[in-house]
């Protein structure tokens, strides 16, 4: 009976201490994620949180939960030696000397155990985030804490705002779905995981580890050379992106660790103004469409200081994306930095103003590639690729208007332009089974202003290839290259200039 006293009163005390000030509220520190483990089972769907992949949820009629109480405070240490902390000033109105220093408002911390998660890596704890979210949401300044002791297992969950200012979803501990599409409930979403939503100001961080427990995705019949004998056979392969933000703004992603996703790891869908930074994802090489970040109708993008080993491109860049910023980055045994693929099935898509710096690029199948499909209109234009190493890669440099997965797509007239692209200061080593440099552009809508400086490409092993490739592409040197590129055309094509389909805003 009193222990069931005690969690009826928990929610009024949480109420009390997030709502009187700094001394009320929980503190929090970052620690290593413990290790976790475990089968997960299915589990069903609670709240009113709503799992689609492109509308968030409605509102919520209900009043959200209050907060849970703070951990008790102020307990003084047994060793002589500690020195005891001061005791909190007392909270009021600010002091009124303008050389005393105003404290700044701490965060209310609403830790998921609170609301019932277990985190015993195996309990589907789906419904007790969603209260927690739902709490946070309405806090100024709050942090929705999984902590650093436990497996978290939840089910496609979409945490979807408008919020109040300052919210961080901070992952100290081990997050993760259920365990394959054996374990995925029927009634979710297979197309995505955590969905965030209709957000501006939302912070995504912590000292923890997303895990996507992918492998049993990656091995269904239809995936790439995943059938009888390398075959691949049709049937549903739906596969669910990890993490994806939609609609939303001023977002960053930060210090987390990300792995084994059943598909692309993060994805930015319709945003402004994001800033990721200090990322590791990491899944095998042999992971199918992996892709470690992807980025679509989204612009002023910032991607720095991160570390991504995947099967698939190390970051996408999608149609609608202006203003993307890549710095610092390191990409491994994946398919390297894409824009594209673009124009599938007769689309327009347009990029521009993409900026690729001091970035590294290891035992990938691709380095810098631009990929689009006959058919397509729009274009790409304004990018600039500056201080790349490469360190055995295929296909080191690569614009390919012809791109088709299966071999069997038809000529057409129309393309995707790819123009005003610049390769300077690209170093490193090349796997030789392939041409290092290669431009196949279209007939119809050629490459034009290409421009290569400082580009010096050796074979990691074996004779030098010398001959890379050119189809279509005007542009120049403006130094020697090795190998040289004199392929390039001079010059610009009549005409091309005054085609509105290759014209974007």
């Amino acid at each position: 009976m009193g222990a069931a006293i005690r969690l009826l009163l928990l929610p009024l005390m949480a109420v009390a201490f997030c709502s009187h000030g700094a001394s009320g509220r929980s503190h929090f520190h970052k620690k290593a994620p413990h290790g976790g483990g475990g089968r997960h089972g299915g589990g069903g769907k609670g709240g009113s949180v709503v799992s689609s992949p492109a509308f968030p949820p409605p509102p919520d009629d209900g009043s959200p939960p209050p907060p849970p109480p703070p951990p008790p405070t102020g307990i003084v240490p047994s060793d002589p030696a500690t020195p005891v902390q001061a005791p909190p000033p007392p909270t009021g109105n600010a002091p009124s000397d303008p050389a005393t220093p105003v404290q700044p408002v701490e965060p209310c911390v609403f830790d998921v155990r609170a609301y019932g998660a277990v985190g015993d890596g195996a309990t589907d704890d789906t419904q007790a985030f969603r209260e927690a979210w739902r709490a946070a949401c309405a806090a100024e300044s709050a942090v929705l804490l999984v902590p650093s002791d436990g497996s978290f297992t939840i089910t496609t969950t979409t945490f979807s705002g408008p919020c109040k200012p300052g919210l961080v979803f901070q992952v100290d501990g081990l997050l993760m779905p259920p365990d394959g599409p054996d374990c995925w409930p029927a009634s979710d979403n297979r197309r995505q995981w955590l969905v965030f939503s209709n957000l501006d100001g939302m912070t995504l961080r912590g000292a923890g580890t997303i895990e996507g427990n992918g492998e049993n995705w990656w091995n269904l019949p239809c995936k790439p050379h995943r059938g009888p004998n390398g075959s691949t056979l049709r049937g549903p392969c739906d596969s669910p992106t990890l993490v994806r933000f939609f609609m939303s703004r001023n977002l960053v992603v930060e210090g987390l660790r990300v792995e084994n996703s059943p598909e692309f790891h993060f994805r930015f869908d319709g945003c402004s103004d994001v800033r990721v930074d200090g990322l590791y994802i990491s899944s095998p090489a042999n992971s199918p469409n992996t892709d470690g970040i992807h980025v679509e109708n989204t612009e002023r993008v910032a991607i720095h200081n991160s570390r991504i080993s995947n099967g698939d491109d190390c970051i996408s860049i999608g149609t609608g994306s202006y203003d993307v910023d890549i710095q610092n980055v390191t990409c491994s045994h994946g398919h390297g930095i894409s824009i594209g693929s673009l124009g599938v099935h007769n689309s327009q898509a347009c990029v521009a103003d993409v900026r690729v710096r001091n970035v590294v690029i290891r035992e990938s199948d691709n380095g810098l590639r631009i990929k689009t499909w006959q058919g397509g209109t729009g274009a790409v234009s304004g990018v600039a690729f500056d201080g790349v190493l490469m360190e055995n890669v295929r296909n080191c440099i690569i614009v390919d208007q012809y791109y088709c997965l299966d071999k069997r797509c038809m000529n057409q007239s129309t393309a995707v332009r790819v123009a005003d692209v610049s390769y300077a200061n690209v170093r490193g080593t090349y796997d030789v089974r392939s041409a290092p440099i290669h431009f196949a552009c279209s007939d119809t809508v050629p490459c034009t202003n290409i421009t290569m400086a400082e580009v010096e490409l050796l074979p990691a092993s074996g004779e030098l290839v010398d001959d890379p490739f050119c189809w279509s592409a005007y542009g120049l040197q403006q130094t020697p290259t090795i190998p040289p590129v004199t392929c390039l055309q001079e010059g610009l094509p009549e005409g091309l200039l005054d085609d509105p389909d290759l014209k974007c805003r």
